[in-house]
């Protein structure tokens, strides 16, 4: 089959013919990729940045957001069959440890997760397991919603966190209106109560968010916490989901969040640096969200089969792979990237 190879940390994937993927164990699922999202975390493994963490063997194939149809199924798998269109959970958990136990697969202790410890969806073929997969219904395409496999769960759980304090009367900021932040805005509107006040260096994604359930809208520059100030009646922010993640933002964050506020950290990159007295005195919660687990995925397919959540996606040829990467880490990505093999 043909994948793009990443064999070098900081250089270009290679397209290349490598064996397909093999069923070894009886739960296993080869799935035909109908597509491939390009996430920041797809960047940032290029960069090296998991290699550590992943203590990851090069070379191999990244793609953690990934769509299609069952292609072959092991001899223990019964809730699937050849050709049923699919979105995967981008961890195959093992369903023993009592994290799985617990609902949160993606803390499983002998997890795989693809793209990131063994090889995604960069390629024709794929290799799962059976609890990784949700059937998607007959009217819904495998390729238009690759990105919810990551992008989409990561906004879910995020906001399904904050929901219960997004309570009428209460204000929700929402920080980067890239990929994640056009579903988080959405999955709000669905889940809490708050008013959202959305914030992008962007007018373009900031006056979309209108559309998609956004109650102001603040352009980040000098201005931005003065203005949020100015929609908080001076208070600040009851909760801040922060989908940059960068030091700017979580010191921004802090300076807009209300006393007793939630400050929600989705994207990384950055160091919050508070100081103790600061969390005290103001009793701030200060919450990390991680990937969705697959109940959350579940429930992101339901709200999106009824027309409740839209993805604004471009599509992309596989062999573009490199490209889409750098108009991505470049900023010129509106809404997710969609690779099509």
């Amino acid at each position: 089959m043909k994948a793009a190879v990443l064999h070098a940390y900081n250089t270009p994937l290679r397209f290349e013919e490598v064996p397909n993927p093999v069923i070894t164990e009886p739960t296993e699922v080869i799935i035909k990729v109908a597509g491939a999202g390009v996430c920041h975390t797809d960047l940032h493994i290029i960069e090296g940045i998991w290699a550590e963490t992943l203590d990851q063997k090069l070379p191999y194939i990244i793609g953690h957001e990934n769509a299609g149809w069952v292609h072959e199924i092991g001899s223990a798998v019964t809730n699937f069959k050849v050709g049923d269109p699919v979105i995967l959970h981008p961890v195959s958990s093992c369903g023993k440890c009592l994290s799985c136990r617990s609902g949160e697969d993606m803390h499983c202790e002998n997890m795989k997760f693809s793209g990131l410890t063994v090889d995604g969806g960069y390629a024709e073929y794929l290799k799962t397991s059976e609890r990784a997969l949700i059937k998607l219904p007959e009217n819904v395409d495998p390729v238009d919603v690759a990105p919810f496999a990551d992008a989409g769960i990561t906004a879910y759980r995020a906001v399904r966190k904050a929901a219960p304090f997004a309570k009428p009367g209460t204000k929700v900021v929402m920080i980067g209106m890239g990929g994640l932040g056009h579903i988080g805005v959405q999955v709000m509107r669905e889940l809490g109560n708050s008013d959202i006040i959305t914030v992008d260096r962007d007018e373009q994604r900031l006056n979309s968010t209108l559309e998609l359930g956004a109650s102001h809208i603040v352009k980040a520059d000098d201005q931005m916490i003065s203005q949020v100030k100015k929609l908080t009646d001076e208070k600040g922010a009851d909760i801040i989901i922060d989908f940059v993640g960068s030091d700017q933002t979580h010191l921004d964050s802090m300076k807009m969040l209300r006393k007793g506020g939630h400050y929600f950290v989705v994207g990384y990159g950055g160091t919050v640096n508070v100081p103790s007295l600061n969390i005290i005195n103001n009793e701030f919660s200060i919450v990390g969200s991680l990937v969705g687990n697959y109940n959350e995925l579940y429930e992101l397919m339901e709200l999106y089969a009824r027309g409740k959540v839209k993805l604004h996606f471009t599509k992309f040829p596989f062999e573009q792979a490199n490209e889409v990467l750098e108009l991505l880490s470049k900023g010129k990505i509106n809404g997710r990237a969609i690779l099509v093999p």
